[in-house]
């Protein structure tokens, strides 16, 4: 099925796009820098979920309907990261930057979405936003478990 979009709506998708390339190399070049071997896994599972995002997007820029579905398992049982085989993550200020700063682009990527959710006329251009938004606030919540978990976010 071909849909059709308007100014606006291609206006979103196209900032949209822009915004899961960045975070696609963001998410590749911190899994390079960290230190811990969990964060590393973390960052290459949520790179490729954004890469489908992209994907996503680029089909709904091409006037297709968008495949929503994508096989992720999540990292672990209810979004929660094991701390147990974790080594040195309160020592390591590198890695407690480098998930600051991915938590505060998962923040700022849901927020563009939830403008773009209600200036969407089209159906399945909203329903697919809506579908992305709830993986980027997923996103958020593994990024927040892990740094939880390993002492980089305390919440008192």
């Amino acid at each position: 099925m071909q849909i059709q979009l308007s100014q606006k709506e291609r206006m979103i998708l196209e900032d949209e796009k822009h915004q899961e390339g960045i975070c696609i190399k963001k998410y590749q070049n911190y899994a390079q820098q960290a230190q811990d071997s969990q964060l590393k896994q973390l960052c290459n599972k949520l790179a490729g979920e954004e890469q489908h995002h992209y994907t996503i997007i680029d089909e709904m820029l091409q006037g297709k309907q968008p495949n929503l579905s994508h096989g992720q398992q999540p990292m672990a049982q209810d979004g929660q990261i094991q701390q147990s085989s974790y080594q040195g993550a309160m020592n390591n200020v590198g890695d407690e930057v480098l998930c600051s700063d991915l938590l505060a682009s998962e923040k700022y990527v849901s927020g563009t979405y939830d403008t773009g959710i209600f200036e969407a006329a089209n159906t399945v251009v909203r329903e697919a936003l809506q579908h992305i938004q709830k993986d980027e606030q997923q996103h958020g919540q593994e990024l927040f478990n892990y740094m939880n978990s390993h002492g980089l976010y305390n919440v008192k």
